[in-house]
């Protein structure tokens, strides 16, 4: 019998300027109109959660935005509700601001969204409120009833890339900082966080978890989502700045029960032969 799996987008950006890791809102209203198209749904975390137990969601996809950029809010927030999708939106909980909400797309004066590198370079700088969404508009969101908010840590550092070896308690005082931040502007903190620039290792595990982080989301691309994943270790692609084309393409490879392990291992042992 074959077990149904659910694919998990990753999405960063949705602007005019696309750029590296970015998607246009012409890409991107293509993308949803294909899935409505389709008969896809999509999921909250909480009936994914239900789905990796064994719950059968239907044709579904989980569809996620890393750090919490203002083009979220600006851009891809207008055409979730004008398709009715829902996301989740992992927040770095330091860089967000208090403040009135801004303009969205469709209306006056909608603030600059720039391409990824220069929002890391403004966050760098210490100017995160130019470029990442405000408390307000995750409000905002949140109160339509399409977006959820997580964590993706407090500071989004790789401590293990530091000079400093004490990585394992950085990520502790990370995610204590990320949850209570979260918990006191939303109320609550849930089960699911995202690894920040996809880096884990079984220390931070086993620390997520006794943070009382069960459902950790990686950038592990080629894998499927079913009842049998570790829900420690879920996979999910980065959406491309492309047409619904290669999104269906890449969805219908990455889930279909048959195609899908000979695509996963053969994108595997294909990065294997290249990092050699």
């Amino acid at each position: 019998m074959f077990k149904s799996s659910v694919p998990v987008l990753m999405y960063h950006h949705v602007s005019p300027v696309g750029g590296m890791i970015g998607c246009t809102p012409e890409h991107f209203e293509d993308q949803l109109r294909w899935l409505k198209q389709e008969g896809y749904k999509s999921l909250t975390l909480d009936e994914f959660a239900q789905h990796l137990a064994g719950k059968d969601q239907g044709k579904a996809v989980l569809i996620t935005f890393d750090d919490g950029y203002l083009d979220n809010w600006v851009y891809a927030f207008p055409l979730l509700q004008k398709y009715q999708f829902k996301a989740t939106i992992f927040l770095v909980t330091s860089w967000l601001h208090h403040g009135p909400v801004r303009p969205v797309m469709g209306q006056e004066n909608v603030p600059n969204c720039p391409e990824h590198r220069e929002c890391e370079a403004l966050i760098e700088a210490g100017r995160s409120d130019e470029v990442i969404a405000r408390w307000s508009e995750v409000h905002a969101m949140r109160e339509s009833g399409l977006i959820e908010f997580h964590s993706h840590t407090h500071t989004h550092t790789r401590w293990d890339l530091m000079p400093d070896e004490a990585k394992n308690e950085r990520m502790q005082w990370e995610l204590e900082q990320s949850r209570l931040c979260l918990q006191k502007e939303l109320g609550e903190v849930s089960e699911h966080l995202c690894w920040p620039q996809g880096y884990f290792d079984d220390d931070y595990i086993a620390i997520a978890q006794k943070n009382g982080f069960s459902h950790l989301y990686t950038t592990m691309a080629f894998g499927r989502n079913t009842s049998d994943t570790d829900s420690a270790r879920i996979h999910r692609f980065a959406v491309r700045n492309r047409s619904a084309k290669t999104l269906a393409k890449r969805i219908r490879a990455s889930h279909h029960p048959l195609i899908a392990p000979v695509f996963n291992n053969w994108k595997l042992l294909s990065r294997k032969l290249k990092n050699r």
